[in-house]
């Protein structure tokens, strides 16, 4: 194993991470806002510049190439030009890229338009994919899986991931670390994975309400045992996080820093504990990795990357 103490940029090149799920193109149009409309009482923002980012799945596969692991996307998106712009700005990326095309379905899009330095409106183009092509899908996760050493799904459902409970299966039986960013109130899909990262919200919406870390401590440990999971690692935004596993508990304290943006701390959050548990680092030593890495990116502005000289500095 790998741990905290002799990981260097090459053991961590080695480490190929698969990543499947919901994908979007992020796109940022950023204006003057001068005078409100005469119409209704609304800022009028005149464009000035347009930025687009890859967002959802693929904003956390470029999470795990920006560590310097290798990252292959799986996913479903339309043949739209939304579809084809996402694909060469991952292409760029380094990441190799798997794309399932559905001709009826629209590539999911959020448009924030940015004015004044805050975020005035955001515009989601989206519908959801057939079960034909998430078929197909499955197929090509089954001939990836020996080529990488941990499995990240990224749910946000968007339909991508309708066949899940099967990926996991076939990961594990391979021996592969499974880490999942779960959405949704029925957790039941993700039995069997190796870890899932909920954060305090999404918790509460499967298991309900707590009252004290006592509480949490017990709804926690009987979700981990009853959907048969390694841990449960619970993100808790300015208290930091916590992982429940077979050893108990283990408590890292967010650091403290200015938060400008919290779009996309998630998905850098569980994608630098794949590339690291990839690389054959122990989950229980990745979290406080993990932890920086989310209080890094929560400084920068939109869904944003950390590099491994940033993480390790």
């Amino acid at each position: 194993m790998t741990d905290r103490m002799n990981l260097n940029k090459t053991t961590l090149s080695a480490a190929r991470v698969l990543v499947v799920g919901d994908v979007m193109l992020d796109r940022y149009w950023y204006g003057a806002v001068d005078r409100i409309s005469p119409e209704a009482p609304v800022p009028v923002v005149r464009i000035t510049r347009e930025e687009e980012r890859c967002g959802g799945a693929a904003n956390v596969a470029f999470n795990a190439a920006s560590l310097g692991a290798q990252a292959s996307l799986l996913t479903v998106v339309g043949d739209d030009e939304a579809s084809h712009k996402l694909e060469g700005i991952v292409a760029k990326t380094g990441i190799r890229t798997h794309f399932g095309r559905d001709a009826d379905l629209q590539t999911t899009v959020k448009l924030r338009v940015i004015g004044r330095q805050q975020q005035l409106i955001r515009l989601d183009f989206e519908n959801v994919p057939k079960t034909e092509v998430l078929a197909t899908q499955t197929e090509t996760f089954a001939r990836l899986l020996a080529d990488h050493d941990a499995v990240l799904f990224s749910d946000y459902c968007k339909g991508g991931l309708a066949h899940v409970s099967d990926m996991i299966a076939r990961a594990r039986a391979a021996g592969k670390p499974v880490l999942i960013d779960p959405k949704g109130a029925d957790y039941s899909r993700y039995r069997g994975a190796t870890v899932i990262t909920p954060n305090r919200a999404e918790l509460q919406q499967v298991v309900g309400h707590w009252g004290s870390e006592a509480e949490l401590r017990a709804k926690a440990h009987q979700l981990r045992a009853d959907l048969q999971l390694d841990a449960v690692l619970l993100t808790r935004s300015e208290e930091g996080m916590t992982l429940f596993d077979a050893a108990g508990e283990l408590n890292v304290s967010a650091q403290a820093r200015e938060v400008f943006d919290v779009t996309g701390a998630g998905d850098t959050v569980i994608a630098t504990m794949a590339a690291l548990v990839g690389a054959g680092m122990p989950l229980r030593d990745a979290v406080p990795h993990a932890n920086r890495a989310g209080g890094i990116v929560v400084g920068k502005f939109g869904t944003a990357a950390v590099s491994f000289e940033e993480l390790f500095a």
